[in-house]
């Protein structure tokens, strides 16, 4: 059986593989090798195994090349697209940063030109009451003048009647020479004694008229001081009503509470006002009440603002990689700001430190308390620069960048809690971009 099989399977490979044989000469003999139809046989398959093979890996590299590349182009196309992104985002906040810088300018601008007008004002109406106090002096004088001047003509008419009454006398050679000349001096004294009083009159009346208008001109330029100034606080004091509206915070309550610190007279806070000498205000120390009450909330405002946490804890370049609320089913109680490692990291409000550590999760950590309830937290940090109980400003370096504690990269973890409950840092930082 097997005999059969195998001289089958011979005839079948004798047809594609004829035996064939391979002659070696030398110089003093021949040889040859037989090929037998198996052996060519298995040749031939060694040799399509080896040639399938190096088809197969070599389309195998082509293709992984081909991949490859196709995925280094869209990864160059994603870093590129990445890269834009970025700058886009430093440009935006290069351009928030001059608009804030702008309108600090503008505010101390502000803040400037209310302190001249204030000045300008105060001598305005010391000026006003220097004006009032002559024109009344000015009005006594006259009104006694004029008394004096009809005394005077009632004296002249008095007199005239017995100068007539004397010359008649005197025609008729009962009267007396020197009755006629006393009463003829006195009356020349009398009229002299009138016209003086009918020129003093006449000038007094012509420096009433000119106070009058000079007092009409003071009153006007006052009214567009307080026009100015009345604009300034407006522009002034409505975008900060804004800011801490944007924030949920009431700004009564605030600046109430701030004011509270700030009751000692004689302080930056302690409000100007105008002498009445118990008499009811007028219009233009309502105004002028009205502006330094706005004058007192800008004042407040500025106050409030240093501790409440509306400014950004890096100034160097920096992207957002994580924001606020449930991330991987967890909740992210902060903003995460990514930048090169040790990158400066600052206060975004005055207040204390009540922590400065190593704390499990956030590594090295700084925690600063400020008024009204508020709490920042600084983790991941390289370095710290402060310690628990030392006071710190705004903008105050307190921290260098790092990637310590429970992080996957250098990162600032950022956040702002209010009563002990987290909230969104990027509120605070949202409602002062108009501002600051």
């Amino acid at each position: 059986m097997r005999t059969r099989l195998a001289i089958k399977t011979h005839a079948l490979l004798e047809r594609t593989f004829p035996e064939r044989r391979l002659f070696l000469r030398s110089d003093s003999d021949t040889r040859f090798i037989r090929l037998r139809p198996e052996t060519q046989a298995i040749a031939f398959a060694g040799c399509s195994a080896v040639i399938g093979w190096t088809i197969v890996a070599t389309a195998i590299l082509l293709m992984d090349s081909i991949g490859s590349g196709s995925y280094r182009e869209q990864a160059r196309r994603d870093q590129v697209t990445y890269q834009q992104r970025i700058n886009a985002l430093a440009e935006e906040r290069d351009s928030r940063a001059a608009e804030a810088l702008a309108a600090q300018d503008r505010f101390n601008t502000a803040l400037e030109q209310v302190s001249v007008m204030q000045t300008q004002l105060l001598k305005a109406e010391a000026r006003a009451r220097e004006l009032e106090t002559g024109l009344d002096v000015v009005q006594s004088t006259l009104g006694k003048t004029m008394k004096e001047r009809e005394t005077f003509r009632d004296q002249y008419a008095s007199l005239r009647t017995k100068l007539e009454e004397g010359g008649a006398a005197a025609v008729a050679g009962t009267g007396d020479d020197s009755t006629l000349d006393f009463l003829t001096a006195a009356l020349a004294r009398t009229a002299e004694e009138r016209d003086k009083r009918v020129a003093d009159a006449e000038d007094a009346i012509m420096r009433a008229d000119e106070m009058a208008t000079e007092i009409r001109l003071m009153e006007e330029k006052n009214d567009m001081i307080f026009r100015q100034l009345e604009e300034a606080m407006t522009v002034s004091v409505k975008p900060l009503d804004k800011m801490f509206e944007n924030a949920g915070m009431d700004p009564d309550r605030i600046l109430g509470e701030v004011r509270k610190g700030y009751s000692g007279q004689g302080g930056p806070l302690t409000p100007l006002s105008f002498s009445t000498r118990g008499e009811d205000l007028g219009a233009d120390a309502a105004r002028a009440n009205d502006i330094l009450n706005q004058m007192d909330r800008l004042n407040l405002y500025r106050i409030a603002a240093e501790k409440v946490p509306f400014a950004s804890p890096l100034k160097d370049p920096f992207r957002f990689t994580s924001g606020y609320g449930r991330r991987w089913g967890r909740m992210h109680e902060g903003t995460d700001f990514a930048a090169a490692h040790g990158t400066p990291i600052y206060a975004t409000a005055e207040g204390t430190v009540v922590y400065a550590g190593w704390m499990s999760g956030y590594g090295r950590l700084v925690k600063i308390k400020h008024a009204f309830g508020i709490e920042t937290r600084y983790a991941h940090n390289s370095k710290l620069f402060v310690e628990v109980g030392q006071r710190v400003s705004r903008g105050q370096k307190i921290a260098a960048m790092g990637n310590t504690g429970r992080s996957t990269g250098t990162h600032l973890h950022y956040e702002v809690r209010v009563g002990g409950k987290a909230v969104n840092p990027m509120t605070y930082l949202k409602a002062a971009n108009d501002v600051f």
